[in-house]
């Protein structure tokens, strides 16, 4: 199947049917395992089309902010900048559907076909790369509604990447703050062909990881954008006093604050698209920075946000919450603040610190 999608003022279409942004029932939604990620939107102005198979990390990003932004309820990111790039990395064919992914170290995974060797104990070599698993993959982004789940796990050789299709495990579903699916996938002995497995170095199992934390910031950073369109026109139409909201300096203040934080949280997601193409330590940096920004801006945001909106923005009929509790589950996901200030912390040592500040660009 040929899937075209593209984003514009009214719909980002695909092959499913559309749900309007503004008022779908998040229930309904997802007890429909078919219809995903369209969405209506009539509030959105700009236009973005959605990048080809070559496109670059830049591109993507700007993709999956936009879907931040008009909190689109389906699994774009994590197919787009996580699952698809890392299938075209290994040469597994990559599904036209919407795919999900799972980093798991905790799997036990053993070979299906064991070969007898006069070396190592029995089991640590196989006939081919076939594999049994057994364990819990939990909160699966999306699973319900994947083509696809991508695995990244340990295998007796080595770091793996392999797929499987949602259908082939026990289910538990699940979800986060903001409604989105988080499922729990159960493996019992579950036998992986080896035309689905791929032997993988161990700077591709970190890859996955950074990618699945920029993808998570860079809609971190467009549901911020959303947060600050909101709460201006809110501010603006809103009067109070004789006068609107917007001209009462504390009012300025707070708005020029979250200005600030979603201006920082845009910055710290560009600057990590470039250094994510080329690897290497500079990639490890800029994402492990653009998350530990992200996340740890989330907070303030939504702060800010609720606050110059009142009690109307605690509302189902009010469209700020699609934006907030997705920035709360967001947070969390794929590694909150201080779990990236610690690996940033040890990113930037006192071998490194130094020589960075002084350089000569």
């Amino acid at each position: 199947m040929n899937t075209t999608h593209r984003t514009d003022a009214h719909t980002i279409v695909t092959d499913t049917p559309v749900i309007p942004a503004d008022a779908y029932d998040t229930e309904a939604f997802f007890a429909d395992p078919d219809a995903i990620a369209v969405v209506a939107n009539a509030t959105a102005p700009d236009a973005v089309a959605l990048p080809g198979p070559d496109a670059t990390t830049a591109e993507l990003l700007t993709a999956v902010r936009e879907v931040g932004r008009r909190a689109v309820p389906g699994p774009f990111a994590e197919t787009a900048l996580v699952a698809r790039p890392l299938l075209g990395r290994v040469g597994l064919p990559v599904p036209d559907g919407p795919l999900s992914y799972a980093v798991a170290p905790e799997l036990t995974v053993r070979y299906a076909h064991p070969a007898a060797s006069a070396v190592g104990s029995a089991g640590s070599l196989g006939e081919d790369d076939t594999l049994l698993v057994a364990g819990t993959l939990r909160r699966v982004p999306w699973a319900r509604t994947a083509e696809a789940v991508v695995v990244l796990a340990t295998a007796p050789f080595g770091p793996v990447l392999f797929t499987l299709a949602p259908t082939e495990a026990a289910f538990a579903p699940g979800a986060n703050l903001a409604g989105e699916p988080r499922d729990d996938l159960y493996l019992a002995g579950l036998e992986i062909p080896a035309t689905r497995v791929r032997r993988i170095p161990r700077e591709l199992l970190e890859e996955a990881g950074l990618r699945a934390a920029l993808a998570r910031a860079a809609l971190i950073a467009g549901a911020a954008e959303r947060c600050v369109e909101l709460t201006v026109a809110h501010t603006t139409a809103r009067t109070q006093f004789g006068r609107s909201l917007s001209h009462f300096q504390a009012v300025k203040q707070e708005e020029a604050r979250l200005i600030e934080e979603t201006a920082l949280v845009g910055a710290a997601v560009r600057a990590a698209a470039e250094p994510l193409d080329a690897g290497g330590p500079a990639a490890r940096f800029a994402v492990v920075a653009a998350k530990t920004q992200a996340s740890a801006s989330v907070a303030e945001i939504a702060r800010i946000a609720h606050q110059l909106h009142g009690a109307i923005g605690i509302t189902r009929l009010h469209p700020l919450h699609l934006a907030t509790t997705r920035l709360w589950s967001w947070r969390d996901e794929d590694g909150d603040e201080t779990v990236w200030a610690a690996r940033l912390g040890r990113e930037v040592t006192a071998d490194t610190l130094w020589p960075a500040l002084t350089a000569t660009p």
